[in-house]
């Protein structure tokens, strides 16, 4: 029988499964080694039941478009992304000293402002930050944490070193698709999953019914959690509607909730109002409420803001908390955790060009065509630019932009992305892939057992986007101390 192996390709980048066309990673072995041994009718069947599990369940997101909203099936491959667990160890404690010193920092610039005043970080990049709400000014949410629920973007470089790519603190979104992704893997693979420790996934959703609680204003008696959505337009209202019903939680859009003359927030049943103590919000800053923030916005809730300052409402994450998801702001999270924690960091930045630095700005403007280039607070992959991939057009247009507002861009090398293979056509083919794992943080801090693998399933793309066409994979961390 030829080997499904044949003619892969390792030499574009590290790959996660395989040293070379021949041979496998120990951690990857007896997953390479089963495949190999079916045939590929066999594995044709195994993409059909996934793709069978995925509409029988429903799972979607949805695509913007100028023809409009588009609801598509989750672009699921079934070769799972494979990491040793006593990586992952370190990758675990990393993820969490760095939520710490993120959310110590959040509170410092709502606070006394100590990392600026000490020369830490320029005072305009707050100041110019859009994310940066002064209403929040002085708040000291419970546990002094802002950040709950973080989702961190890790991508391996050709050197087999883990960066950190970004942090999203905002409104993070995959979680729901990194658990059905573990449920469709297990309809796909039942036989192998036996054979192979993996560490589970499923404990999420009572990690995060548990951090919730422990961010209520009370911690007797009964406590009510909603998770409120913008609606059933939304691209991510599937994991919205997936994680409330998870968790125990109401889920709840704008017009479903009404703050009274006591600030505090009431959920209108049919029984009457009925009191509510956390609000997991899935709704950006600028419309969760009208009375403070946009005066148009009908998603969110009129008063809700002071129910949070009179300490009657939790609301994960906390308002405010997108001010360190600004790009900007990610090239000092080094500097944040040498300054808050006195450590020394365990995951590395990509290295960060600032264009309003003006070193980096000249280094930057003549080197355009080899760079990635990113706006501060964009997200889904949009607005970048892509050096070695782009016209020269789109090269020229982007330094006009820079040069308008160089605050507004940071430039990084572009990575070689690791590869995992994934199924195309029939056959196994590279292609790049990032991780999001998800980290919790009330009175504990939790992260998960691997997290979202995102693929970029276009042949030679680095955007894994699936707003872009990109996909994902089930993450398997496998421990292999008793092999």
């Amino acid at each position: 029988m030829k080997s499904i192996w044949k003619n892969y390709k390792t030499d574009i980048a590290y790959d996660e499964l395989m040293y070379s066309e021949c041979q496998s990673r120990p951690v990857s072995h007896i997953l390479c080694q089963y495949l190999n041994s079916l045939k590929k009718e066999d594995i044709d069947k195994r993409k059909i039941a996934a793709e069978l599990a995925i509409m029988e369940m429903g799972i979607s997101f949805t695509v913007y478009s100028d023809e409009g909203n588009i609801d598509r099936a989750w672009p699921f491959d079934i070769i799972p992304r494979i990491i040793d667990a006593r990586e992952w160890r370190i990758i675990d404690k990393g993820l969490k000293q760095r939520l710490t010193a993120l959310n110590c920092f959040i509170s410092d610039v709502y606070g006394e402002q100590a990392f600026i005043k000490e020369g830490k970080m320029p005072g305009d990049i707050i100041n110019s930050s859009k994310n940066f709400r002064k209403e929040c000014i002085g708040m000291k949410p419970r546990h002094n944490v802002w950040a709950n629920i973080c989702g961190t973007d890790l991508v391996r470089d050709r050197d087999s070193i883990m960066y950190v790519l970004e942090d999203n603190l905002r409104v993070p979104s995959g979680v729901s698709y990194m658990l059905e992704n573990r449920v469709i893997t297990k309809r796909v693979f039942p036989e192998l999953l036996q054979d192979i420790d993996i560490l589970p996934i499923d404990d999420y959703p009572t990690h995060l019914h548990d951090m919730l609680s422990s961010i209520a204003p009370h911690q007797n008696g009964k406590i009510t959690c909603a998770v409120l959505t913008p609606g059933i337009y939304n691209s991510a209202y599937f994991e919205h509607a997936y994680l409330a019903q998870q968790i125990g939680a109401q889920l709840v859009e704008g017009k479903d909730l009404v703050v009274n003359d006591d600030d505090c927030v009431y959920m209108r049943t049919i029984e009457g109002l009925d009191k509510v103590d956390v609000i997991y919000r899935r709704i950006d800053d600028d419309f969760l409420d009208p009375e403070v923030f946009r005066k148009d916005s009908t998603l969110g809730v009129r008063g809700l803001m002071r129910a949070w300052k009179a300490g009657n409402v939790a609301l994960a994450n906390a308002p405010g908390a997108g001010v360190a998801d600004d790009k900007v702001v990610y090239a000092y999270v080094p500097e944040m955790i040498r300054y808050y924690l006195n450590e020394e960091p365990i995951l590395p930045n990509v290295p960060t060009f600032l264009c309003s630095k003006k070193d980096d700005l000249d280094y930057v403007l003549a080197h355009l065509a080899e760079l990635v280039v990113k706006p501060a607070n964009e997200s889904g992959g949009y607005g970048m630019l892509v050096g070695p991939h782009a016209t020269a057009k789109e090269v020229e247009t982007f330094r006009a932009l820079i040069q308008k507002d160089p605050r507004n861009y940071i430039a990084q090398p572009t990575l070689a992305i690791s590869t995992a293979p994934t199924l195309c056509k029939g056959r196994l083919e590279p292609r790049h892939i990032d991780l999001r794992p998800f980290i919790l943080q009330g009175e504990n801090t939790f992260v998960t057992s691997g997290g979202l693998t995102r693929v970029a399933l276009r042949k030679g793309s680095l955007v894994v986007n699936s707003s872009q066409g990109g996909g994902s994979k089930d993450t398997w961390i496998i421990n292999m101390e008793d092999r």
